[in-house]
């Protein structure tokens, strides 16, 4: 079974959003009952004047139902995210 990483781009709704209790959150929110979903990393990134985002590398089964509208759907009803993007979607090696 092939596997698949999104990295996947959240915006908090504004800087006071705490990027660490973010980030448990999110890891919290993803959909249950596939041991092979899972969030490999984050990476924080500047936007401008303090704000940062998030980008989350998101490891999935290449076969997951829904693509990766679950997990936009999911990190979007987060408390304190304020948009979901994702960037790219690849094939994983093996």
């Amino acid at each position: 079974m092939s596997r698949l990483l999104a990295v996947i781009k959240i915006l908090p709704e504004d800087d006071a959003v705490s990027l660490e209790k973010l980030k448990e959150d999110l890891k919290a929110a993803l959909p249950q009952g596939n041991k092979n979903l899972f969030v490999h990393k984050y990476v924080e990134e500047e936007i401008a004047f303090g704000l940062k985002a998030l980008k989350a590398y998101v490891v999935m089964p290449g076969d997951y139902e829904g693509g990766t509208q679950p997990i936009e759907d999911a990190f979007a009803k987060v408390k304190g995210v304020g948009q979901v993007d994702v960037e790219i979607v690849q094939t994983l090696p093996g």
